[in-house]
């Protein structure tokens, strides 16, 4: 029988240190995405568990600061140094003692950052979140042996650090870690390495635990979950691995996110199509719709294989919300180019969307090819796209005022109004609903609720 999250939890507490001593505050601020708020929840947890140290939520209180840093694109890059800098400023303005860089950014650019950051204490990269624990200590000054947690039981103690991060109720399981698809314009293959899947055995006990302590959605990530178990199993196997999960006791919801289309299979929409608590959902990055703009960007698929699949999709699993994300601007879009963009994403009229202009990252194929496009005409053709995609996003909320929808309760807020989302939304990513009930509820609780009203983004309704 597995044991139970208190089992486990009580275990960690009494065997991962051997030399218990005075507790410090940490205070950890992740930037970027789903997969690094992820590794921040495992680097708590592995401090919690030793029992010497205690999770803040004001940097001015902390003896130590973590910034998890995101590196992905140049944006990306200025905001972390921009956090790290601001975190500084508390080893001279507060108590923090020690500062302490990881993540994306300080992967991709660790000895530059070295020597342009010396207000960082340490500089880790992506593969050393295991080592946070004795860093932290020696940077401290303190000395004691540290049991060091496995990477499955670091996993299993992210319940300890949870809601410091966000409400208990979702959690983000991240089923694999690096990429193989040598996207010409992406940085993370260099970043975090080739494409590592967990064992299914590890995700499902890591649910498991998790549900225990009170998750009531789970949300699979990786750089692209639909290769997930090709490299250790040798064949695709995340629609097993839903399966397995679904099977779990208090039937989360369970939400896909980051399927490349190129490698959506039959297995996969069966499997979202038959099981009920498998939301309606998936979230897909295409970045472009025209065959030649996918063939420089190093993408397989081609503009009709996407509406084929797109067909498929919406005809086996009636109702699927689709979210994709575009890239507007790759080097050599022409004008013709982006007109048979705006004219698929019409045709496709997609639920959730989001447009970006590419980012020239050093050290990416897509930096050095010719024809860059002016960042003015960037914007344009993103701001072009968003104006479309708000009407459809509109049109499509407003055909759901009069039905009755399932709404999980996300937040109550001190007017006794509540906010919650369908199963076509994304936590803290798409649209949400606010309703009132006529009795009181709980965050996580799944009610039916009347929609009478949308506006630009978000539903309106009453609980019954």
């Amino acid at each position: 029988m597995p044991k139970s999250f208190d089992e486990n939890m009580n275990e960690k507490r009494g065997n991962a240190c051997t030399n218990v001593g005075i507790s410090f505050c940490v205070y950890l601020v992740t930037l970027g995405c789903d997969k690094n708020r992820v590794d921040s929840e495992v680097m708590l947890a592995r401090l919690l568990s030793t029992q010497r140290f205690i999770p803040v939520t004001d940097p001015a209180k902390a003896d130590v600061i973590i910034v998890n840093t995101c590196g992905f694109i140049r944006e990306a890059t200025q905001e972390s140094i921009d956090t790290i800098l601001e975190m500084a400023a508390y080893k001279s303005d507060a108590k923090c003692r020690v500062l302490i860089v990881t993540g994306c950014m300080s992967e991709r650019y660790r000895e530059d950052a070295r020597a342009a950051i010396p207000e960082a204490d340490t500089i880790l990269g992506v593969k050393d979140t295991d080592t946070i624990v004795q860093v932290a200590l020696e940077l401290l000054g303190e000395e004691g042996i540290i049991a060091k947690l496995d990477d499955h039981e670091s996993k299993l103690t992210r319940a300890l650090s949870r809601s410091y991060f966000q409400a208990g109720h979702v959690a983000h399981i991240k089923i694999s870690d690096g990429c193989d698809n040598a996207c010409t314009y992406c940085t993370i293959p260099s970043i975090r390495g080739a494409y590592t899947s967990r064992h299914m055995e590890d995700i499902v006990a890591e649910c498991e635990v998790l549900i225990e302590s009170g998750a009531r959605e789970l949300v699979l990530v990786a750089q692209d979950t639909a290769l997930y178990g090709t490299d250790i199993y040798g064949i695709p196997r995340l629609h097993e691995l839903m399966r397995a999960i679904a099977c779990l006791p208090g039937s989360p919801w369970i939400r896909l996110m980051y399927a490349y289309p190129e490698h959506i299979t039959p297995e996969i929409i069966d499997a979202i199509a038959e099981l009920p608590n498998v939301c309606k959902y998936i979230d897909m990055p295409i970045q472009h719709s025209e065959t030649d703009v996918l063939r420089r960007m190093g993408r397989s698929g081609t503009r009709e294989g996407l509406l084929s699949l797109i067909r498929e999709l919406r005809e086996k699993i009636p109702g699927i919300a689709l979210r994709t994300t575009l890239m507007v601007g790759f080097p050599g879009e022409t004008v013709e180019n982006f007109r048979g963009l705006y004219d698929f994403t019409k045709e496709a009229r997609f639920d959730r969307l989001g447009v970006f202009p590419y980012s020239r990252e050093e050290g990416t194929p897509a930096a050095i090819l010719p024809r860059q496009v002016k960042d003015e005409v960037k914007h344009t053709r993103r701001d072009r796209l968003m104006r479309l995609q708000q009407k459809i996003h509109q049109e499509k909320q407003r055909a759901k005022i009069s039905q009755i929808i399932d709404v999980m309760i996300d937040e109550i807020l001190e007017t006794g109004e509540h906010v919650g989302r369908t199963q076509h939304d994304a936590y803290e990513v798409d649209a949400v609903v606010r309703f009132t009930v006529p009795s009181p509820l709980m965050i996580g609780d799944i009610v039916k609720v009347a929609i009478t009203g949308a506006d630009e983004y978000d539903l309106q309704g009453v609980g019954k």
